[in-house]
């Protein structure tokens, strides 16, 4: 069973669409037992049977006496007829039945029958089912399933003070985020502590980050740490197609949380209800404007002593009502970002908790190989190895499973299709370009795998990197080198097949952007200098832009841009060039080891080049997808 607490407004609480009530088999049963009734207690006792075999016996003079009612004629032979003594039979008019009754010397009598069951049958009942299923809609559009007359009611879910059972122990890889709302779960613990200086808590706790990082664990495990009530809702529940019901909402959440405090109150996916209030030629929304300005008023109306805490996740806080974000209501945002190498160990270990491993798998190479991962990347990490181990009838989980996984979620699932010779050597060489690049080039991330077997949507084959120390910054070479890998892999084709293919289709992608990036946007160009010419404003954790397509400048500069991302490109290329040219046997030996193998670890790649190995395993931080085909 869920653990939510039972009022109104808890969807538990109300019966499951599609099931019968309880009032509805009641009214069936009783009228079973009716018809029963009539059948075996009110029926008229003897042989039935049909008024001439009645009128011959009167004739014959076999009836001793009947008794007659408005329907039936019912009455007793002077002796048994066919086994039985008693008769009955349907009433036909016949003026004539009592003269032939008195002319054969039979006794007669009338009788009165009510016909009160008849009545009940015919009126009673039907009244009483109109009025139980008038009854049963009207709760059901009154009821917490989105009935008509409960548009007003908010949908939150309510998790009672020891349903949550998450704590901060639960929660790993956020450190600075998790030490900010330490301070939320005290104060919620003990609020003297802070009223009685005179302080004041923060009203709104907004965590943004990237999608997958633990934001709404956060929450829960606050609520858990605290033992208080815990409100949760999304943001689009506010909203529907009647005007004015996502602010009676609004209002119906903050009345039950302050019947509940101290509690908290948790909104997912804020940007969908508080985007920024902007007047559009077309017209704008106004319910969903009404539902914005209904909770900033409720937040303002807020008695910040009766200790309830509003918390909000997004991962497009730019997005955002600046109203939403100033002192007095969501006045402290933690950021809640992907951990680094340590905390991705930590991860790790928690979902590995119920999962059992072999011995050999160690989990600090694992976070290290998982660069750029979330906590939600990394859970899915550990049960597609558990999946790929019980697949295999395995009793544990093998580090070999973990890095099946890693592949197949950065790379895409292994496809067993058959490729021609021809375009098995064409990716090869290609790979084969990118690794000598990325291995040649110092300063570069060391070469991890490369692998020419399809994967993924069209993905030919890929070479992966992972980086030995975490890093925040690029400088212009870096970029530089890291446009020479890209395109190490069309080189390569030009250099040993004279010809180019269609492979190189998502490295010249990346590579073009790279290129634009430093000179738009990062001012990496002599020719134009430092000047962001770049239209767009891009999402903080999103790849989304939500500007113009284009920067404001004239189209000389518009030239000058498209000449100097040409030339950037081309030195790449040339770099590239002269790497492959000066080791044309390296290029063959490692183009014929991965067609005989078609997957080849980092350090026999180094081992061939005769290139020094890795000088510790990869420890860290995000790096870009490793260059294929696409």
């Amino acid at each position: 069973m869920n653990p939510r607490d039972k009022r109104p407004g808890d969807r538990r609480s109300f019966p499951q669409p599609g099931r019968p009530g309880a009032a509805v088999w009641y009214v069936l049963g009783f009228l079973l037992l009716m018809a029963l009734a009539q059948t075996w207690f009110l029926a008229p006792a003897g042989r039935q049977i049909s008024y001439s075999e009645f009128k011959a016996a009167v004739r014959a003079g076999q009836i001793a006496e009947v008794v007659i009612s408005e329907q039936t004629v019912r009455g007793a032979y002077k002796s048994e007829v066919n086994g039985s003594r008693n008769f009955n039979t349907a009433r036909i008019e016949d003026p004539k039945l009592l003269e032939e009754l008195d002319a054969t010397g039979v006794r007669y009598t009338g009788e009165f029958v009510s016909r009160w069951l008849p009545e009940v049958i015919g009126w009673v009942i039907p009244i009483v089912l109109l009025f139980a299923l008038w009854s049963f809609f009207v709760r059901r559009m009154g009821g917490a399933e989105g009935g008509v007359m409960s548009f007003a009611r908010s949908k939150h879910r309510v998790f009672a003070e020891d349903d949550v059972k998450v704590s901060f122990a639960d929660v790993a890889g956020v450190d600075e985020a998790e030490q900010e709302l330490k301070e939320i779960v005290e104060f919620l613990q003990n609020p003297k502590k802070y009223t009685a200086l005179g302080g004041r808590i923060p009203k709104g706790v907004l965590l943004v980050g990237p999608p997958g990082t633990g934001k709404t664990l956060l929450a829960r495990a606050v609520a858990g740490e605290a033992k208080v009530p815990f409100f949760s809702l999304s943001g689009s529940e506010f909203v529907e197609m009647f005007v004015g019901v996502g602010a009676a909402r609004v209002r119906d959440l903050f009345s039950q949380a302050e019947q509940k405090a101290p509690c908290i109150i948790f909104i997912d996916e804020l940007d969908a209800l508080g985007r920024a209030r902007v007047q559009s030629p077309m017209g704008s929304h106004e319910e969903r404007e009404q539902t914005l300005n209904q909770l900033l008023a409720e937040m303002d109306g807020f008695d910040s002593r009766k200790a309830i805490i509003i918390m909000a996740a997004t991962n497009r806080p730019e997005v955002l009502d600046p109203a939403l974000l100033r002192p007095g209501r969501f006045d402290r945002q933690v950021l809640v970002d992907k951990p680094d190498v340590k905390g991705r160990e930590e991860v790790l270990r928690i979902h590995t908790r119920q999962v059992k491993l072999a011995q050999g798998v160690d989990l600090k190479v694992v976070a290290a190989r998982t660069a750029g991962f979330a906590g939600a990347d990394l859970a899915n990490l550990v049960n597609e190895a558990a999946l790929l181990a019980a697949r295999k009838d395995k009793g544990a989980v093998e580090m070999a499973d973990f890095d099946e996984a890693i592949d197949r979620l950065i790379a895409g699932l292994e496809k067993k299709r058959v490729m021609s010779r021809k375009e098995r050597e064409i990716v090869a060489y290609h790979e084969s370009g990118h690794a000598i690049v990325a291995t040649l080039i110092p300063g570069m991330d060391p070469v991890h795998k490369i692998s020419i077997v399809q994967r993924g949507f069209g993905a030919l084959g890929y070479t992966m990197q992972l980086p030995l120390e975490d890093r925040y910054l690029m400088q212009r070479r870096d970029l530089l080198n890291q446009l020479a890998v890209l395109l190490g892999g069309r080189t390569a084709e030009e250099i040993a097949l004279g010809e180019i293919s269609t492979g190189a289709q998502n490295d010249l992608l990346r590579a073009t952007d790279i290129a634009r990036a430093m000179v738009t946007e990062w001012g990496m160009s002599d020719a134009l200098g430092a000047i962001n010419y770049d239209g767009h404003k891009r999402s903080k954790f999103l790849d989304i832009a939500i500007g113009p397509e284009r920067g404001a400048y004239a189209e000389d500069t518009a030239r000058l841009i498209d000449a100097e991302v040409k030339r950037i490109m081309t030195e790449a290329h040339a770099e590239a060039r002269r790497i492959l040219t000066e080791h044309p046997d390296m290029l063959e030996a490692v183009t014929r080891r991965l067609l005989e193998q078609e997957v080849m670890e980092g350090n026999e790649l180094r081992a061939i080049l005769g290139v020094p190995s890795a000088a510790a395993e990869p420890s860290s931080e995000k790096t870009p997808l490793p260059p294929g085909l696409s």
